[in-house]
């Protein structure tokens, strides 16, 4: 990849919504080029989707929000493929990671409630024939997300100097 398209996406990760006329200034690159870089970039699979990261404690909509660690038997020529996918494809799986360490696959899941996300561990995920165990971790509280920090920075605790 070179180094234009390296700088066009390093600025659409921080800011997704970046004026295309600031994002020429920024990298003395001309607009329509920009432009062009980015509909190949999106036709190539290469930027997947754009999204906004909002604060729902903030805005008063309570969700609960889970990590569960999944621990799979591989498939046969598929590995973690096949049982990833089945995962993949239901709607209140916001993520899934394959992942080193004790467990195989780390997923993401949002619910309204503790007992909705309960039942679906057990329910929907538990129940699927590859699935040999899962651990569930609930956040309780989030701090930062997709690299934005969510909760108020306090003042410096640096004392002034004064000479």
């Amino acid at each position: 990849m070179n180094d234009m398209r390296k700088q066009i996406l390093k600025n659409l990760e921080v800011n997704s919504r970046i004026d295309l006329a600031e994002l020429s200034v920024l990298l003395d690159i001309e607009e329509a080029v920009i432009a062009n870089e980015i509909a190949d970039m999106e036709k190539e699979g290469i930027i997947c989707g754009y999204h906004t990261l909002i604060d729902w404690d903030k805005a008063g909509d309570d969700r609960v929000n889970a990590l569960i660690e999944v621990r799979v038997t591989p498939q046969r020529e598929k590995g973690f493929d096949k049982t990833a996918e089945r995962i993949c494809n239901y709607p209140e799986v916001t993520a899934a990671y394959l992942i080193s360490g004790s467990y195989d696959i780390l997923v993401t899941l949002e619910g309204k409630t503790l007992l909705e996300v309960s039942r679906f561990v057990s329910g929907k995920l538990s129940p699927i024939e590859a699935v040999i165990s899962t651990t569930t971790h609930f956040i309780l509280k989030k701090y930062k997300d997709h690299g934005t920090t969510l909760m108020k920075r306090s003042k410096s605790e640096r004392m002034a100097v004064t000479p």
